[in-house]
């Protein structure tokens, strides 16, 4: 006689399923059946995991939309310009800035020798650089770098002039 390769599993959900387990070895089949047991099926599974990544989502729109706030605040406090780029990247391009120009502050005056005249100097090299796009890739930079980065930039990430201002 053949080993039962149809298996009645109640799960930890209370929900009775068959499982098909002809596509395991006949001396695994009962093995999995207590692991399936000590499951939710597969149905509470998808619900359970759709349910949290949708709370995920709600908290990382609202997370974003605080970044997003605090960033804008941010730029009118400190004088900063527009960025140019993509509608798209405007406001990851803010939230970038933001983020790295804090870090920066923190590193360099906070916690370093900096004091505000030094600051100063970088802030308007960083009023400089108009590109999202320039903010986005230096995202994962530290904020002791962005001196360097500042100089770096090329002509295409910096203030377009518009000669009918």
């Amino acid at each position: 006689m053949a080993v039962r390769t149809q298996w009645t599993v109640e799960h930890s959900c209370s929900h009775e399923v068959v499982h098909d387990l002809s596509n395991r070895p006949a001396d695994k089949r009962a093995g999995f059946a207590r692991w399936l047991a000590g499951r939710d099926c597969t149905d509470c599974w998808k619900a359970a995991r759709d349910a949290d990544t949708e709370s995920k989502e709600e908290w990382l729109a609202a997370k974003r939309a605080e970044e997003q706030q605090a960033a804008v605040g941010w730029a009118k406090q400190f004088d900063m310009p527009q960025l140019e780029g993509p509608e798209k990247a405007l406001a990851w391009g803010e939230r970038s800035r933001h983020q790295l120009m804090t870090s920066a502050h923190t590193a360099l005056v906070v916690e370093g020798s900096w004091d505000e005249a030094d600051w100063a100097e970088l802030e308007e090299k960083a009023r400089s650089i108009t590109r999202a796009g320039w903010w986005i890739d230096q995202r994962d930079a530290e904020g002791t770098d962005l001196l360097e980065l500042l100089d770096a930039a090329g002509e295409d990430d910096r203030v377009t002039e518009n000669p009918f201002r």
